[in-house]
């Protein structure tokens, strides 16, 4: 692990950015840069990074908490509600400890922060008055039944043969191409059902609630109007049609669910004496969060490069992101 600097990069509008303007971190990039894809394989899946850890996790929620799969075989409330309890216990964990740790016990200060702000609090834009409590009610109402309900309905169709399932012992290389491909999979999914949601009659309807968090943190990830729920976890759909297993399937809500609060964290990276530990937030989809129509997408996919929606930090990239919103909503 590199030692960090301290707030090394600051300007008036941020209170940390890394190097800009923001290089190419998409793997998909012509010609191949065999080099460049060895690094990110080396950093997200042959050591011990935020990937990783949710594969970990996911192995011991299927052999300790979540119930067995041919017990999903009927609906039934005891199953159910197990599955739901164990998604909130898990919620809160990621999206409150890591809340409280930065936010509250301020354990890095403002070291990797990207906005200058705290959360928002006496404003009647939220429920409650209060960022952190509008962004709680979202998450841990709506947000844990959706995410509970996909699973629920996959472990259903998978106990009856209705989803195609695999075994480890009998399809090791696909078990582990395919969770390497799950998070790749999910940005696709992700920048196609996020463009949707910025045609401005869905915007101004249901997306919209998620953008009042400019200044972002680890409660916002999953703070969505109940219709973005279902568009954003439909996701997981994926299961429904290609062979899979348990474990990849919690692996991923994982990944939708605790792992959204990670990335909206407000900061890159978690330190553990001064020493960057685990990624958390991208200032890629910062920006989108600050100026809305640009970076619909993440790093790792390259649409956004392709179809002239990439803000890479600069001033000039954002005046023409807001020469775009502009004719947009002219439009």
């Amino acid at each position: 692990m590199r030692q960090t600097s301290h707030q090394s990069q600051m300007s008036r509008e941020w209170n940390y950015h890394p190097d800009l303007p923001l290089a190419n971190a998409s793997i998909f990039q012509w010609p191949p840069r065999p080099a460049f894809l060895l690094h990110w394989l080396l950093r997200n899946w042959l050591m011990l990074s935020e990937r990783v850890l949710m594969v970990i996790a996911a192995i011991g929620l299927w052999a300790f908490a979540y119930p067995a799969l041919q017990t999903a075989e009927n609906f039934a409330w005891g199953w159910v509600a197990q599955v739901w309890a164990v998604n909130m216990v898990m919620m809160v964990a990621v999206a409150g400890g890591l809340h409280w740790y930065l936010y509250m016990r301020k354990g890095q200060g403002k070291q990797l922060k990207f906005d200058h702000r705290n959360p928002a609090k006496n404003n009647r834009l939220w429920k409650f008055s209060n960022q952190v409590h509008d962004n709680m009610f979202w998450t841990l109402t709506s947000g844990v039944a959706q995410l509970t309900a996909f699973q629920v309905v996959t472990m259903w169709m998978m106990a009856n043969g209705y989803a195609p399932t695999i075994s480890f012992a009998d399809h090791p290389v696909w078990f582990v191409l395919a969770m390497v491909l799950l998070p790749i999979w999910s940005a696709f999914h992700f920048y196609w059902i996020h463009r949707l949601l910025h045609v401005p009659f869905f915007y101004q309807r249901f997306h919209a609630l998620h953008h009042r968090n400019i200044n972002i943190g680890p409660w916002s990830g999953v703070s969505m109007h109940p219709l973005e729920h279902l568009l954003y976890l439909s996701s997981l759909a994926i299961h429904w049609i290609v062979p899979t297993h348990p474990i990849l399937l919690y692996f991923h809500i994982i990944y939708q669910g605790p792992g959204a609060a990670m990335s909206h964290a407000g900061y890159e990276d978690l330190l553990i004496r001064d020493k960057r530990r685990l990624a958390l937030g991208t200032f890629y989809h910062q920006l989108h969060h600050r100026y809305y129509e640009c970076n619909y997408g993440n790093q790792e996919m390259p649409w956004d490069r392709w179809f002239g929606t990439f803000h890479d930090g600069t001033d000039e990239g954002t005046k023409e992101t807001k020469e775009r919103r502009r004719k947009m909503y002219q439009t």
